[in-house]
């Protein structure tokens, strides 16, 4: 009789302990559920363009966060799992390898078009884009004359022999001493932009005018780059302004 006592004493702990058990699982499983049920999810393969208002990241099971820019996947451990996108910041400004003679022209007045905010059929000299676009993004060097590094006077040199024939000395100072004076009425595609840009007595930057304001350039800060004539600092430096004597006409 004590044994039996004792057995159904046992059992009816280890029910209670069941209970309470199951309870405990029934409330994490609720718990859980709850929480999955409030995330939104996108539709499978689909691109999250706005994650949250807030600054940081949705936070979900274990600590994965999803960030803009990435794409859903499944995950054995919660079923949910982000991938980073294949995709290059700039590859819409590397012209496509398989295009024709035609079609790399069309690409080159609709990506200088842009930079310069002109219509695309103002945009003619061919030869000056293919120049500009092989230079373009490369970083400044100093007395460099490379694609891994150039500076402005070395970038204008190149540039002026390879779109116009017209051979420039090394120095911005140099190549001031080339061309004649004209005024800012005066100013079209080709001529040379002169800055000082270390104090008044030295001639130190140099770049080509464009159109609608813009001139190409080997920026210290951007590397070869477009920029506006009227931005203060180049407002503040510029010169003088000059052409050359093959494109007086």
């Amino acid at each position: 009789m004590k044994f039996s006592n004792c057995y159904k004493l046992l059992c009816s702990v280890s029910l209670i302990v069941l209970l309470g058990s199951c309870s405990t699982i029934q409330k994490v499983s609720n718990s859980t559920k709850a929480a999955i049920s409030n995330l939104k999810f996108p539709k499978s393969n689909s691109v999250v363009n706005n994650v949250s208002d807030d600054k940081d990241a949705i936070q979900f099971l274990d600590n994965l966060s999803v960030t803009p820019g990435k794409v859903f996947i499944k995950k054995s451990s919660i079923g949910i799992a982000s991938e980073p996108l294949n995709v290059a910041g700039n590859d819409y400004e590397v012209m496509p390898s398989n295009l024709s003679e035609v079609e790399k022209a069309n690409w080159l007045q609709l990506k200088y078009s842009i930079k310069m905010d002109v219509a695309v059929e103002s945009i003619g000299n061919i030869p000056l884009l293919k120049k500009i676009d092989e230079w373009y993004g490369t970083p400044y060097n100093y007395g460099g004359s490379t694609k891994n590094g150039v500076d402005c006077s070395y970038f204008t040199l190149d540039v002026m022999q390879g779109a116009y024939n017209i051979n420039l000395k090394r120095t911005a100072a140099e190549q001031y001493e080339q061309t004649s004076r004209i005024n800012w009425e005066d100013l079209k595609e080709g001529d040379l932009i002169f800055f000082k840009t270390e104090g008044p007595n030295k001639i130190s930057h140099v770049g080509i005018y464009l159109s609608n304001n813009k001139f190409v350039h080997a920026s210290v800060r951007n590397g070869v780059t477009i920029s506006d004539l009227s931005e203060p600092y180049y407002q503040r430096t510029l010169y003088s302004m000059g052409r050359l004597p093959n494109l007086a006409k």
